[in-house]
């Protein structure tokens, strides 16, 4: 199934969550922006029926609440991993050597095509203009861990680590 289907047991617990998001912020439409935040924390990215559902909660119209979420760099309208791998080309980590660092993350993912998400939505990789992590160079973030310097065997040596992990709770779940 996919993002797009119509089921309607899980739009509902997907509502319901919006709705706790929604009342914990007093459904005020001046907290746009923490709600937009708490909704993305939570689904990983604004899926578009979600963000239309905010604006009718918020008594705002979508074209508003679609540019809050398209104007800030941090929100996502596509489905992001599990593990965001935010990779630094500012001008100190780009001199010394980011786009090596994300030439082997891209093979390491498998990922081609300008694609930036595992298909088994584990990893998504992004480059960004800065971490302010300069003294790091070359830097990246993984979720909200910083980890710098890094050489582009060390960033793979990080996701193969990560995925380890993973296997291995998937796994345990699985037993």
């Amino acid at each position: 199934m996919t993002a797009r289907t119509k089921d309607p047991t899980s739009a509902s617990a997907r509502f319901s969550r919006v709705c706790e998001i929604l009342e914990a912020h007093g459904r005020e439409a001046s907290r746009l922006v923490p709600i937009l935040q708490a909704v993305q924390e939570e689904y990983r990215y604004l899926p578009e029926e979600i963000i239309t559902y905010v604006a009718t909660s918020l008594k705002l119209p979508p074209a508003r609440v679609y540019a809050v979420a398209t104007f800030y760099a941090h929100f996502a309208l596509e489905p992001k991993g599990k593990y965001v791998v935010r990779l630094c080309d500012g001008t100190a980590c780009h001199v010394k050597g980011s786009l090596p660092i994300l030439e082997a993350l891209r093979k390491r993912l498998r990922l081609e095509g300008g694609r930036t998400t595992t298909p088994d939505m584990l990893f998504t990789v992004e480059t960004v203009s800065c971490l302010g992590a300069c003294g790091l160079a070359p830097a990246m973030v993984i979720n909200e861990a910083v980890h710098g310097p890094v050489t582009p065997e060390g960033a793979v040596a990080l996701i193969d680590e990560i995925a380890a992990q993973e296997n291995v709770a998937a796994q345990s779940g699985a037993a």
